[in-house]
C-alpha cells in the first residue's frame, strides 16, 4: 500500500491519498490544514514549507484570511484550534486534531441537516490514536472522514 502511494479508491475512482491532504472548501465538509505548496494547493511536487516566521506579514495576511472563511462559512466552536489556520511544515498534512474537526461540527450539521452528535461520532470513529499508543498526537485523516460523510445515508 505504502510504495502505492497509500492511494485511496472509491467505487474504482481515485479520489486521493492517505498521506496528502486535499482540497475541501465546501461548507458540507470538513476542511484540512492549509498548503503551503503553490500554485498548486497540495502539489506534492512542490512540496516545502511556507518558511514564514511569526512576525512575516504573508503568515498574518493568511491566517487572518482563514479565519475570516472559518467565520463566514458558519463555523462555531469557540476558539479556533491553530491547525485550521496555519499550514503544517510540508504544506501537505492531511490530517487535523480532533479539536480541528470538533470545531467544524456545528457548521457541517447545519449545512447537511445531520445531528451533531452524529457527526461527532463519526469523527470519534476515524480519529487515529498516537502511533505506538506514544508517538505524535490523536489526529483525523480529513479525506477518510469526508468520504464517509458523502457514503453515510441521509436520515
Amino acid at each position: 500500500k505504502q510504495a502505492n502511494g497509500s492511494l485511496i479508491r472509491h467505487r474504482e475512482q481515485l479520489v486521493g491519498s492517505d498521506l496528502i491532504g486535499q482540497p475541501f472548501s465546501g461548507p458540507e465538509y470538513f476542511w484540512g490544514r492549509l498548503s503551503a505548496t503553490s500554485p498548486i494547493p497540495y502539489n506534492a511536487a512542490a512540496s516545502s514549507g511556507s518558511n514564514f516566521g511569526p512576525l512575516q506579514p504573508g503568515l498574518a495576511e493568511a491566517t487572518e484570511s482563514r479565519i475570516t472563511a472559518l467565520k463566514e462559512a458558519g463555523s462555531e466552536g469557540g476558539k479556533i484550534p491553530v491547525d485550521l489556520v496555519t499550514a503544517s511544515g510540508s504544506g501537505l498534512d492531511p490530517h487535523i486534531s480532533p479539536a480541528a474537526a470538533e470545531f467544524q461540527v456545528s457548521r457541517i450539521a447545519k449545512t447537511r441537516r445531520i445531528p451533531e452528535d452524529t457527526l461527532r461520532q463519526l469523527v470519534r470513529q476515524y480519529t487515529e490514536s498516537r502511533q505506538f499508543g506514544i508517538l505524535g498526537e490523536p489526529r483525523v485523516n480529513v479525506l477518510q472522514l469526508n468520504l464517509a460523510l458523502d457514503q453515510r445515508k441521509v436520515d
